[in-house]
Order: structure tokens, then C-alpha cells, then sequence
């Protein structure tokens, strides 16, 4: 019955509310100081991906890759503590940047979205067969949590036996839920900030494919439904949000996952609907493990100490050393 107990995180005064905790790592969390290795690397669609490697101070077999969140990339704080907490338990760190986060375009008219696991499998198996690992960890935040969680579960046959486990923080397991309470006034904050670089996403789109895409009321949209009706579902061969939405949610695969994961979803994230705590699931799949802290807001889980890791890196580390070593 991997339903965990009451978790040990405890939000430090003064963050125990889940946006506090949401905004803090942010805007005031230092830059985790690392020296990543960039590489580009081909895609079967003559495309590319652009990863940043983070070895460990000495020689290792194990490796993980990490997934970042929707609008983000591996330069953003959270992919780096994780990196740097993960080199320091002895683990090299990939972490990938979705298509046309690294900073340039991407070549093609699809970019990313929820749903994509290709690009993940893409890095995963050049990583393992460049690096000779013989163990590979998963871990991804938000969207990427999602694909992580959605790549393990849609054809566990198909997923590298060298995967031994994999972490997701902060993940909208229920997307078509989690669009509806983005769209809610107390998040209005979120959802500007996601838009202004989706809207921007677009229109370099439209410059490189001019006349594929229709920018009337770009400017007007303001939550994701409205954007994924008009850009993501189309442009991704779905039929409209609802039905990406119900196609990319990791919820309906999480049954089928049969590596030791671990899913952490704090109770006062303001981006989660209720479905994206999925207690039946994790009851009835052993190697599902369910952790829900009562605080820790979206990719947040601020912790003060003198090694500088947030508690999301220190509990990773500590599920992938006790089930994945």
C-alpha cells in the first residue's frame, strides 16, 4: 500500500502558505552554482534536443535525467538543485530542455506540450548508450512530472531496463482539472506569466511557418483552454483541449507503472485539482509510491539549510539511494 505516511516536510515560518511557497524559489532562491555541459542532439524528425550534462565529482555508473516544467528549462533553479543535490549523492544529472526552451527555435512546426514522451525516450537512450550506465533515474517537475510519469506507464515494455526509478514533484496528473483551477482569480498571477511566453512561443512560430497559424486574439487569450484549443491541440494532432488534455494526462498510464516511483503533490498547490491526488492508484500499484505534505506549494517545498538543498532534492536522493542504487 505505497500511500505514504504523513511526510516529514515541514514548511519553514513563514511559508506554509502554497502560494508563498509557489513564488519564493522563484524570485529570491539563489542560482544553484553548478558547470553543466551543453549538448545538442539529433531527433528522429530532424529536429533537435539540447541537454546539459552535471557529472558527479567522481566516476559513476547511475545517471538521471531530469524533465522541467511547462515554460521552463535547464537552467532554471530547480533543474540545477536538483542536479547539484544529485551529483553530491553520487549521480551524473542530464537535464533537457523541451523543444525551443534552450533559447533557439526548434526546427519543426510541432514544439512540446504535456504529453510528449518521444523526446524524453530520445534522450534517455542516447544518454545510456553514450554514457555505458548501468542504472538511469527519471525525475520530473510539473509537465514534465507528468511526462515522466505518463512515458513509464504508456509502454513499460518499451522503457530501458536500465531505468531503476524515477521521482515527480508538483504534477497535474489531471489536466483538463488542473486548466480549471489556473483559471480560478487567485492564480490570474500563474496564468499571465505562462501565457506572455506561450503568446510569444506562438508568434515565433508564425514567423517561421508564416500563414500556418492564426494570430487573431492571440492577445485576448487568457488560460491555457483558450491557448490549447487554438495552438496546442491542432498543431499536436488532437481534436481540441478536452481531447488533449484527456490523452496526455499521466492519471489513465499510472496503473501500468512497474518501476519503483515516487509522486509528491502538496495538498496546498494551488495549480492541483483534486484527481491529481490519485490515492486508488498508488493502493493498487506497488511501485507507486504517493506522497502528500500538507504544504509545498507548486515546484516549491523551501527548505533553509547549510548544503543549500531545497527538500524535494534531499527527498529524491533519499527515495532513488534507497530503491533505485
Amino acid at each position: 500500500m505505497p500511500i505514504l505516511p504523513a511526510s516529514d516536510y515541514r514548511a519553514p515560518f513563514p511559508f506554509g502558505n502554497g502560494h508563498v511557497q509557489t513564488l519564493y524559489p522563484t524570485l529570491l532562491r539563489p542560482t544553484p552554482q553548478t558547470a553543466p555541459r551543453r549538448e545538442r542532439i539529433a531527433t528522429p524528425d530532424n529536429d533537435f534536443i539540447d541537454i546539459d550534462h552535471h557529472a558527479a565529482p567522481h566516476p559513476t555508473d547511475h545517471v538521471a535525467v531530469i524533465s522541467h516544467g511547462l515554460e521552463g528549462n535547464s537552467r532554471k533553479k530547480y533543474p540545477l538543485g536538483m542536479a547539484k543535490a544529485l551529483n553530491q549523492a553520487g549521480w551524473d544529472a542530464v537535464c533537457l530542455n523541451f523543444r525551443g526552451c534552450s533559447g533557439e527555435p526548434n526546427l519543426t512546426m510541432r514544439t512540446y506540450h504535456s504529453g510528449v514522451t518521444d523526446d524524453l525516450h530520445t534522450v534517455l537512450t542516447h544518454v545510456l548508450k553514450t554514457g555505458g550506465y548501468a542504472r538511469a533515474a527519471l525525475i520530473g517537475f510539473s509537465m514534465g512530472g507528468n511526462q515522466t510519469l505518463k512515458y513509464l506507464g504508456e509502454a513499460p515494455d518499451n522503457v530501458p531496463e536500465q531505468v531503476a526509478g524515477a521521482v515527480a514533484f508538483s504534477v497535474p496528473c489531471d489536466l483538463s482539472g488542473s486548466s480549471t483551477m489556473l483559471e480560478r482569480p487567485s492564480c490570474r498571477i500563474y496564468m499571465e506569466y505562462f501565457m506572455r511566453d506561450l503568446r510569444r512561443r506562438v508568434r515565433v512560430k508564425n514567423e517561421q511557418f508564416p500563414g500556418r497559424l492564426d494570430l487573431s486574439g492571440l492577445d485576448a487569450m487568457i488560460t491555457f483552454r483558450e491557448f490549447d484549443d487554438r495552438y496546442t491541440a491542432p498543431m499536436h494532432g488532437f481534436r481540441d483541449a478536452e481531447d488533449y488534455y484527456a490523452q496526455s494526462s499521466c492519471l489513465a498510464f499510472l496503473p501500468n507503472i512497474n518501476v519503483p516511483t515516487l509522486l509528491v503533490n502538496a495538498l496546498n498547490d494551488p495549480f492541483l485539482s483534486p484527481a491529481c491526488f490519485p490515492r486508488e492508484h498508488a493502493l493498487a500499484n506497488p511501485d507507486l509510491h504517493l506522497e502528500t505534505p500538507a504544504t509545498g506549494g507548486h515546484v516549491g517545498f523551501v527548505r533553509f539549510a547549510p548544503d543549500g538543498q531545497y527538500w524535494s532534492e534531499q527527498r529524491a536522493t533519499a527515495f532513488l539511494h534507497e530503491y533505485a542504487s
